[in-house]
């Protein structure tokens, strides 16, 4: 029976009992191998990169992350040195003897944990032998026109070979452990347990590739998980390779692990192994030596968000800016996994509400979410140009009527405001004023839209007629393209941007963990999320009120989804009606949050690990798969 299908029916067996001696960290060497070290590509580099620190605060020198190696990524993010164990440098001049090319250095990150990469191109060339090899142990197929799967068959094949170099020079003596994050870093895994090495292997998946598939579809995914028949969906998907690398490394791995309870659930019937242990994932909390200080930070980016709007909306400004909210939806377009058909749904009642009750309150909604596109739209950048013209306008006049202003004070005299502008600074403010008129209401999207007319969002919104009518008060804004402070457009960063709103809304139907309003809750900023996220299911559990501290949770499992989207509805609502005082003290209590997220309190949860894996130590390698 192949090697796929028979780990996807038992467990592995043998694992010894827990041990009261604990092996000594600083005979272990540990390695985290993931296909997003010093690659962000999703989630994983997030976990990565805020873990590294606190993790190599434990394991000082025996701490490596093990990654691809891409140029442009190396250049700004890695700073080269060599090797500080013996041993791993042997291993790697031994790759390198045969011609594999393998990088070494510190990640430029919080922690500067040691990086070692691997040049995936370098090694192209024994593709069709690694993949042969590959299917001797394991019967998985890897199709020729599958890139990614091809790479991370290259990948896992370096991997296995640097930790079968690794682990020869310590007599079988089992001191290394290797944890795979994704099916992307499964082959190596799975290779290594072929391979009988003394290495204690641990798999964490984030998200299971079928899982996002079957959600993406508009599937009623969590109430029938008992009812797929796996095989068929994932064969019609034409991912059923991937979806075999991914089943066989969660039943080759010794500890297998999940972000969340809501994704152990569907790891038991999706990959048919209950996890092990459930890892949340966490953040690197920065706490700023005053508590006021959050508050600052987002009043100061607000204004930036502020100047955007005044120029976006420009000839179309008839609304108070002090008395608008910004939310926003961030993410990978990812149009119903991420709520945007959920959300759309409810700014449309939202603003029907708004309407009705003749609020004065407007809102103003961001979708970042990267989408294909060519360029700035012309509209849009227009904006900011006349925002900067009447800028500039104003503070000429301004620098004039000062300097009469004063000459007139000196003299001990008050000005007549009437003539102290003369007809020319009149004209000039005339001309300002015509400049803003518009013939075409605000666009809906910053950028020009490569295919426009089959664009789910974009589409959401005809239907709905979100088209920033000045009677809306709901303002709809999509922004195809991930933020930067060095954009033309809205210069700022991404937690800059968070920072200056005041609602975060991601009310996703498929989110495994969810850092989008995990991200939130450290910066102060409420947010919405939904209890099929990881991050919601956490909050349920260890916060006996989530709405009191800003985390409002949609009920998206026991509900029908028109029931989900008025709960939505009303959070939104309910939001709006709040107080600028009542903003301001909800934003400190969502900020007392962050310490539930700090990798240092997530640390103590995730001991379980520690000792399943010092117990792996143990293991001999004929205790592995046979």
């Amino acid at each position: 029976m192949p090697l796929a299908r028979s780990l996807s029916m038992t467990s592995l067996n043998g694992l010894p009992q827990w041990e009261d001696e604990d092996l000594p960290v600083e005979d272990l060497l540990l390695f985290e191998v993931s296909w997003e070290v010093t690659n962000k590509v999703g989630g994983i580099y997030t976990v990565i990169q805020t873990k590294a620190k606190i993790t190599a605060d434990e394991w000082g020198e025996n701490y490596f992350l093990i990654g691809p190696y891409f140029e442009h990524n190396v250049k700004t993010q890695v700073e080269a040195c060599e090797p500080p164990n013996p041993a791993v440098k042997k291993a790697m001049d031994t790759m390198k003897s045969q011609g594999c090319q393998v990088f070494f250095g510190r990640w430029l990150i919080e922690g500067s944990p040691y990086v070692l990469l691997f040049d995936i191109g370098s090694a192209a060339w024994n593709l069709d032998r690694w993949k042969g090899e590959f299917w001797d142990v394991s019967n998985i197929g890897i199709p020729f026109h599958d890139r990614e799967a091809n790479d991370a068959v290259i990948f896992g094949s370096l991997t296995a070979w640097f930790l079968k170099e690794l682990s020869s020079q310590f007599d079988d003596k089992p001191n290394i452990i290797a944890h795979f994050h994704e099916w992307q870093a499964g082959v190596g895994l799975i290779l290594s347990r072929s391979q009988k090495l003394p290495v204690a292997t641990i798999f964490t998946t984030h998200a299971t590739l079928l899982g996002r598939y079957l959600c993406a579809a508009s599937i009623d995914f969590y109430n029938n998980l008992d009812q797929f028949d796996i095989d068929k969906e994932a064969g019609e998907r034409q991912i059923y390779h991937r979806y075999c690398m991914e089943r066989a490394s969660v039943h080759c791995a010794h500890v297998f692990t999940t972000v969340s309870q809501i994704t152990a659930i569907e790891a038991e019937h999706m990959l048919k192994r209950n996890p092990d242990v459930v890892t949340p994932n966490g953040l690197n909390i920065k706490k700023f030596s005053a508590m006021h200080e959050f508050q600052n930070l987002h009043s100061m980016y607000k204004a930036r968000i502020q100047e955007f709007i005044r120029g976006h909306f420009y000839g179309h400004l008839d609304f108070s800016l002090e008395k608008t909210l910004f939310f926003f939806i961030a993410g990978r377009y990812e149009f119903s996994n991420k709520g945007a058909d959920m959300f759309l749904e409810a700014l449309s009642r939202l603003n029907f509400l708004l309407r009705v009750h003749k609020s004065d309150v407007t809102v103003v909604v961001f979708f970042i979410m990267p989408a294909k596109t060519n360029n700035f739209n012309v509209e849009t950048l227009k904006g900011q140009a006349v925002r900067k013209q009447l800028w500039d306008t104003a503070q000429s006049v301004k620098e004039k009527f000062g300097k009469k202003l004063y000459n007139a004070l000196l003299k001990g005299e008050i000005p007549d405001l009437n003539k102290i502008l003369d007809r020319d600074d009149i004209t000039i403010m005339k001309r300002a004023i015509f400049s803003t008129q518009r013939h075409c209401l605000p666009p809906v999207t910053t950028h020009n839209m490569i295919d426009d007319g089959n664009d789910p969002i974009l589409n959401t919104i005809r239907r709905i007629g979100l088209f920033n009518n000045r009677t809306d008060r709901v303002k709809v804004i999509l922004h195809p393209e991930f933020l930067s402070s060095t954009s033309p457009l809205l210069p700022l960063d991404y937690e800059e941007f968070v920072r200056g709103c005041h609602l975060g809304v991601f009310p996703s139907y498929y989110e495994p963990w969810g850092y989008t309003p995990a991200e939130c809750t450290v910066m102060g900023i409420p947010s919405v999320t939904t209890n099929l996220s990881g991050f919601g299911c956490f909050m349920q559990e260890h916060v006996a009120d989530p709405a009191a501290y800003g985390i409002y949770i949609v009920d998206r499992r026991f509900r029908s989804p028109d029931e989900s989207c008025n709960q939505l509805t009303q959070f939104l609502y309910g939001f709006c009606q709040q107080s600028r005082r009542q903003r301001i003290i909800q934003r400190n209590r969502t900020e007392r949050l962050s310490d539930l997220l700090d990798w240092r309190y997530l640390g103590r949860v995730c001991e379980t690990i520690n000792r399943v894996l010092h117990a792996c130590q143990t293991l001999g390698p004929q205790q592995n798969i046979p």
